[in-house]
């Protein structure tokens, strides 16, 4: 394989991993009883669909997807609402879904499908909060740096569905729930800011986010944030006893995927973990600074290696007032990535979103060569300063584009290093 086909497949086996027509169907509950299915997420209606072709007794319920992202089911309901800003379709389907599970009673069965996603989808703010107070909160969020698990921390002390809220709706029913991790270390409270599983943290800890990244809020948010009645599910909720939850895809099992291609194709891959977080564009001058390392210690005639990573960075927006161009988290990654390796030769890498869109553009990410800096039609110091991301690699025809893959395991990374010849 040339080195761009071999990082777009090393990228396709990550996402094959995680597909849920082929992970779902083992975890699918026996029997022949009525089941009510209910979900949230980037990957939830391909859940849905894997449960509606697999289940053998009746099923029933709604689950809730991003636009583009549907996968028709028979007896299930999908419905698409907006990510990763919330819209009205999301809230009124939230609302929906959290009256369907207050109508159960104890003899009734649910299945929860949970992905990367969940939490801008299932976003219904406690009584009394305007619904443009939700997009105001995300919008905040996404430019601020905060990390996923502050973000998730404040959502879930802002919703009548997150921080098991969900599960405790559903009492006395039995409720089981099988997720898709997006999240660096696949604790489940932070997957779709977690609606089905009792949550530890507390107010106080949402408000500290807040005073930490000096968000700019409505003040009807922050006297929520103060009020006890918003206070999450705890894990010893006597209304989670009849709940149980299965992880059946996580990032790293996807790393390890891509890494037996890269096996297969004669390389050296090393799996550097799936948890990295930060700042986007210092962790790629950070992992630049490695691969070189790497290089400069490699024999010549050694074999290719490939450093594969996964995790989900930040990209903390200025607020100086400059003109912003189309960016995400990966290809802020791989310009940072691109500015340190300066073109040294025989590097090239990938970055890209496993549920094929970073940040707000239908772009999984995007493809990193020797020459990508002696190709751009501008310098890559200008596309930082504006956080074009997406324009600077569009203009050099390095985008990858896969549609919506119906998963989310989060970013996946890989840097292709050939020993280096003099």
């Amino acid at each position: 394989m040339t080195p761009r086909a071999l990082l777009r497949a090393l990228f396709d086996a990550a996402v094959d991993a995680a597909l849920p027509r082929h992970i779902v169907p083992p975890f699918v509950p026996q029997g022949t009883r009525p089941l009510t299915v209910i979900g949230a997420g980037k990957a939830s209606a391909a859940m849905a669909a894997a449960v509606d072709a697999t289940y053998q007794g009746p099923l029933s319920g709604l689950v809730i997807t991003r636009y583009g992202h549907t996968v028709p089911c028979e007896q299930i309901e999908i419905v698409e609402a907006a990510h990763p800003v919330p819209d009205a379709a999301g809230a009124a389907a939230a609302a929906r879904l959290l009256d369907l599970l207050k109508a159960l009673g104890p003899g009734d069965e649910v299945l929860a499908l949970i992905s990367g996603g969940g939490s801008s989808l299932l976003t219904l703010l406690p009584e009394g909060l305007p619904p443009e107070d939700a997009i105001a909160l995300n919008r905040a969020l996404l430019a601020s740096g905060a990390s996923i698990d502050e973000m998730n921390c404040l959502r879930r002390h802002l919703s009548r569905t997150a921080g098991g809220r969900l599960a405790a709706a559903a009492y006395p029913a039995r409720m089981t729930t099988l997720m898709i991790s997006d999240v660096p270390g696949d604790d489940p409270i932070h997957i779709a800011s977690g609606p089905t599983v009792g949550d530890p943290t507390t107010l106080a800890d949402a408000r500290a986010v807040v005073e930490k990244y000096k968000l700019d809020l409505p003040p009807a948010i922050w006297a929520a944030l103060k009020d006890p009645s918003n206070e999450s599910v705890k894990p010893d909720d006597p209304r989670l006893a009849h709940t149980q939850a299965h992880m059946i895809a996580a990032p790293q099992a996807s790393l390890e995927a891509a890494a037996a291609v890269a096996r297969a194709q004669g390389l050296a891959p090393v799996v550097q973990g799936d948890a990295f977080e930060g700042e986007a564009r210092v962790l790629g001058a950070h992992f630049a600074a490695q691969a070189l390392a790497h290089q400069a210690d490699m024999p010549n005639g050694a074999a290719p290696v490939v450093m594969i990573s996964g995790g989900e960075t930040t990209v903390t927006l200025p607020k100086d007032g400059r003109t912003l161009g189309d960016g995400g988290r990966n290809v802020d990654f791989l310009m940072g990535l691109a500015q340190a390796l300066d073109g040294a030769p025989g590097i090239w890498a990938c970055a890209g979103d496993t549920d094929g869109v970073d940040g707000l553009a239908e772009v999984a990410g995007a493809v990193v060569t020797p020459d990508t800096l002696a190709r751009a039609p501008y310098s890559i110091d200008a596309a930082l300063h504006a956080y074009d991301g997406h324009g600077f690699f569009a203009a050099l025809g390095d985008q990858i584009i896969t549609g919506p893959t119906l998963t989310n395991v989060n970013d996946f990374r890989a840097i292709l290093i050939f020993p280096h010849r003099a």
